[in-house]
C-alpha cells in the first residue's frame, strides 16, 4: 500500500469541534492510517511526492458505524408482529435449520451492502461465524462478530460458548486487526446462570466486549421483573453480566431512571435501533436521556429482516424524526448528535474510538466520500454555520455513497463494490432462499410455532 491524499471539497472530522475543512485533504499513510489533515494546498505543499486523487464534488468523511446488526436472508419475509410473536413465528425456527453455507452466503451480501451504503465497521451477531469472519476477511470490512449464543436446554438451537470461545481463538485480531470476535447472548432469558457467569469471564479473559438484548420491549421487562425480581439492566448487573471486559446492550428502550444510572456507572454502550423498534412497535428509546448522562450511544440497523435494509444514513434520519415525534419537539435529538452517533459515538461504545470513528492522525483511514453534486445535497453550505449536517442526516441516501475505504484500502470506488463479486453473491443468496424456507416450514409443520418462551416462561 502507497501514501496517497484525497482531496475534496470538503471535509468533516467529527473531531471534538465537529470540525469541516473546506477544500480538505487527508493523507493516508502506507499502513492503512491517517498521517496528516488540513487543507489540500497545505497538505500537497507539505508533501510533494505524495500522490493526489481529487474527489471533485465529493464530501469526504468518516466510516459509519454499524454498532447492531444481524446478517441474514429474511427481507420481506417476518412482517407485521411485534418482536416475541415474530422471533416465536419467523426467527427462532429459521435459526433450528440454517445451514453454514448459508449463513456466510447471508454475510457476505449484508457486507457488502453495509460498504456500497457507507458503513466501515459492522457489529454483527450471527450464526455459523467462521463465514462471517471470512466473508469479512474477503470483503474488507472491519467487523465485530459475536456468535448467536444460547446455553439453555430449551434453546439449543442456537450457537454455544464452546464455539465462542473457539471463533475468538481463531479470529479475534485477524484480517490484520480489522476482525474482533467478542462475547455474545441472544437474550439473558436463553441462557443459565452458569453460562451468565461464563459470559462474563470468558469477556475478561481473552479482553474482549460482551453484546446482548435487553429492555427491548414492555414484554422483556415484564418478563424479567416476574422471573429475577428485578428490572434487565438490573438483573444484568446482578448476575455479573456486566462484570464483562466491555459491554455493549442492544435497543435500551423501556429503561428507569436506576437502570440509566446502571449504565452510566458501569460504562455500558448502547446501540440504539430506531427503524427495528420502529417496525416490531418496541418503542422509542431515551437517547437524549443517555447522551446526556454521557453514555456511549450508536446507531444500528438491526437485521435485515427487521429493517429491511443496513443504510445507516437511513438510520441516522429515522433516529432524529422518531425523538422529535416521541418528545414532541422539533429540537430533539440535533443533526451533530445524530452524525456523532454513527461515527465517534458509534466507535466510543465499541471501546473503538482510539482506532476509527473520526478523521484524526494515527486513526485507521476508515474514509467515505459522497457525492454533493445531486438534489439530495443541493443547496450545501459548508462551515459552522450551515446545512452540511442537516442535509446529511435528513437527505442523503447510502446510494449516495462514491467511495468507500477501510484501513487505507477503497473497497468500494465509483459506487461499484471492488472487493467482491456482487452479482454472484446476489445469486447465490436467491438460490439458497427457497431450501431454507422449505427446511423451516417442514420443521414448523412437526412441531408447532410455540417458543419455549411461550410454552413455559418458568425462572431458568
Amino acid at each position: 500500500m502507497k501514501a496517497l491524499i484525497l482531496h475534496a471539497d470538503h471535509l468533516l472530522t467529527m473531531d471534538a469541534e465537529n470540525t469541516i475543512i473546506a477544500n480538505g485533504a487527508v493523507m493516508v499513510g502506507s499502513d492503512g492510517r491517517i498521517a496528516a489533515t488540513g487543507t489540500a494546498p497545505d497538505l500537497m505543499a507539505r508533501h510533494p511526492g505524495v500522490p493526489v486523487r481529487r474527489l471533485k464534488d465529493r464530501l469526504l468523511m468518516p466510516g459509519l458505524i454499524n454498532a447492531h446488526a444481524h446478517s441474514g436472508l429474511l427481507r420481506g419475509t417476518a412482517e407485521g408482529l411485534p418482536v416475541w410473536d415474530w422471533l416465536q413465528q419467523h426467527i427462532d425456527p429459521m435459526h433450528r435449520v440454517v445451514s453454514a453455507e448459508e449463513a456466510e452466503i447471508a454475510s457476505r451480501l449484508c457486507y457488502a451492502e453495509a460498504l456500497l451504503s457507507g458503513t466501515t465497521t459492522m457489529v454483527d451477531m450471527w450464526r455459523h461465524m467462521d463465514g462471517s469472519a471470512r466473508a469479512a476477511a474477503d470483503l474488507g470490512i472491519r467487523a465485530v462478530l459475536v456468535p448467536y449464543v444460547a446455553e439453555h436446554p430449551e434453546h439449543d438451537y442456537f450457537e454455544t460458548l464452546d464455539a465462542n470461545e473457539a471463533l475468538i481463538q481463531r479470529w479475534h485480531g485477524g484480517a490484520d486487526g480489522r476482525i474482533q470476535v467478542w462475547v455474545g447472548l441472544e437474550h439473558m432469558f436463553y441462557a443459565t446462570p452458569q453460562a451468565w457467569e461464563r459470559c462474563a469471564e470468558m469477556s475478561r479473559r481473552y479482553e474482549v466486549g460482551f453484546h446482548t438484548h435487553s429492555n427491548e420491549s414492555r414484554f422483556d421487562v415484564e418478563e424479567t421483573v416476574r422471573r429475577y425480581g428485578m428490572r434487565p439492566v438490573q438483573a444484568l448487573e446482578a448476575f455479573g453480566l456486566l462484570d464483562a471486559h466491555k459491554v455493549l446492550l442492544a435497543h435500551c428502550v423501556w429503561l428507569s431512571d436506576d437502570e440509566i444510572d446502571i449504565l452510566r456507572r458501569r460504562q455500558v454502550g448502547v446501540a440504539h435501533n430506531p427503524v427495528s423498534n420502529m417496525k416490531l412497535a418496541s418503542g422509542a428509546a431515551p437517547v437524549e436521556a443517555l447522551l446526556a448522562c454521557g453514555i456511549a450511544v450508536g446507531l444500528g440497523t438491526d437485521g435485515e429482516k427487521e429493517n429491511n435494509n443496513l443504510d445507516m444514513f437511513e438510520e441516522m434520519k429515522t433516529a432524529s424524526l422518531l425523538a422529535k415525534l416521541s418528545k414532541l419537539d422539533a429540537a430533539a435529538l440535533d443533526a451533530w448528535s445524530v452524525c456523532r452517533m454513527a461515527t465517534i459515538g458509534g466507535a466510543r461504545s465499541l471501546g473503538l474510538d482510539t482506532q476509527t470513528g473520526s478523521i484524526e492522525t494515527g486513526k485507521m483511514a476508515d474514509l467515505i466520500a459522497l457525492r454533493t453534486d445531486t438534489p439530495r445535497m443541493t443547496p450545501l453550505l459548508g462551515g459552522a454555520g450551515g446545512n452540511l449536517h442537516h442535509n446529511l442526516v435528513h437527505a442523503v441516501q447510502g446510494g449516495d455513497v462514491d467511495m468507500t475505504m477501510v484501513a487505507g484500502r477503497i473497497v468500494v470506488d465509483g459506487g461499484q463494490l471492488l472487493s467482491g463479486d456482487l452479482r454472484e453473491t446476489i445469486a447465490l443468496a436467491n438460490e439458497a432462499v427457497p431450501e431454507l424456507f422449505r427446511r423451516r416450514a417442514d420443521w414448523l409443520r412437526n412441531h408447532g410455532s410455540a417458543n419455549a418462551l411461550h410454552r413455559d416462561p418458568a425462572a431458568v
